[in-house]
Order: C-alpha cells, then structure tokens, then sequence
C-alpha cells in the first residue's frame, strides 16, 4: 500500500510548499484538490519533485444532479477537466463527488438522481477514454448529500463503470462499522481521517473512534495496491497522522 496527502491539509499554501514538506515526509503522493488555487496545475509545478499524485475533483460550487441544465453542464465540464489534467501528470485516480438534492429538489427527487446518474456515467465514459479510473466518493452524514449508503454507491459504480473511494471517516459518520466497509470489490482509493461519528471532523489519525488497525487488517487480506491518502484538515495533524499509519501497515 501506498501512503499520499490530500492538500486539504496545507490549504491554501502554494502547491510548490506542500510538494516540498510532503517529500520530506517521505510522503508517496500528493492528492491535488483541483480547485482555486490549485485550479491551474502544470505538468512543470511538479518536475523538480519526486512525488505523485492522485486528482480530487473540484467540489465547491459543484452539482452534478442539479435540474439546472447550465448548472449541472457545467458540473461535468469541470469533472472532465481535472480528468484532462490527470492524463497530463500521469495520475491514474480521479476523486468525484456524486451530485445533491437541491434545496428545491425534494419534490424533484426522481428527476434529480436521474440527473446524477446521467453525469457520472458521461465522466465515467470520458475517464476511461482518458486511461483514468474516475472513484465516486461516499458522502458523510449531511442533509442532502447524495450517496452517504455504501451500498448504493456499489451498485451505482457497477452500473457506470466507475470505482470506489472509500472514505473512511465519512463511512463512520453514517454508522458503518469497519468490517462492513470493505464489501465492495470496487473499492480502488483510500480517504482516511479520523472523527467521533458526530461529524466528519476530519481529525488526526488515531486521535477519535475510528478502528484503523482492524481496516488496515482487512485492506491487508484482500491484497489491496492502491492509495490511502491522509485527508486531515491542518497542517499539525499530518506528521502524527504519517506517523500512526506507517506504525499499523
């Protein structure tokens, strides 16, 4: 397994500055957030590092169910830009949010998730033609989020023919229990922060609830290759969030 950080946790320093700790750290990848000011990342902003990266998607201002046309156009555009600039760094995980119900949207729902589907299996499509694997994330517990079910995303996924980021403090925060986390065979990329289940808090590794160890257990036994990106929210949870993971694997 391999071991990134998303830039949630040093925004909005500029991306040279994070690059330059996280490799010090001996950090694997970096996960971009690619959104302002991250939103115009070159090829050449990485070349004197020797460190990877994963893309997140943009998610402000972003809703890919939304019954607004120009809205929800203009959602998917920007989900296959970030896809257009992980083919360009070499990145092979694209991170999306699926869509939300609009603050009007109850009485819409049918329309709404007919809406969210339809975007996600056109990023999927373009993903693929981009070599990239799109991985729909799974929301925490917040009204109007869609996706917070992990089983719904699995279906979701199969019929699209996207994978899985599987993140493990939003899981939490919707009661999912660690061993149930792991059920899907899409699950390709790891967000992993901590929290108490009240919130998605985003908090050190090993400073709330969360099981890590028994999650690393089960990564372990279905051979899983892929990334887990530490998703905290500062700067001074990072080190000790490296620290407690690297003492697990």
């Amino acid at each position: 397994m391999k071991i990134g950080v998303s830039t949630l946790a040093l925004y909005p320093e500029k991306l040279e500055n994070i690059l330059g700790r996280l490799e010090e750290l001996n950090v694997d990848f970096c996960e971009i957030i690619n959104e302002y000011p991250y939103h115009q990342v070159k090829s050449d902003d990485l070349d004197s590092f020797n460190i990877k990266t994963t893309i997140h998607a943009p998610l402000s201002d972003i809703n890919l169910a939304s019954p607004n046309q120009a809205i929800r156009k203009a959602s998917i555009q920007q989900m296959k830009r970030s896809m257009d600039l992980a083919l360009s760094l070499d990145a092979e995980v694209v991170v999306v949010h699926p869509g939300q119900m609009p603050i009007l949207g109850r009485d819409l729902e049918e329309a709404v998730l007919r809406y969210n589907r339809e975007s996600l299996a056109e990023c999927a499509v373009y993903a693929a033609d981009c070599g990239v694997s799109m991985c729909v994330e799974n929301m925490p517990r917040i009204d109007g989020l869609l996706f917070q079910d992990l089983d719904e995303l699995d279906r979701l996924v199969k019929d699209i023919g996207a994978q899985i980021t599987l993140d493990v403090g939003h899981a939490h925060n919707n009661f999912i229990p660690t061993k149930d986390m792991l059920k899907s065979s899409r699950v390709k990329h790891v967000h992993l922060s901590d929290n108490d289940g009240t919130f998605d808090q985003h908090h050190a590794l090993g400073s709330a609830d969360i099981d890590f160890k028994s999650l690393i257990d089960d990564l372990q036994k279905m051979n899983y290759q892929g990334i887990l990106v530490v998703e905290v929210r500062g700067a001074a949870d990072v080190k000790p969030s490296l620290s407690y993971l690297q003492g697990i694997i």
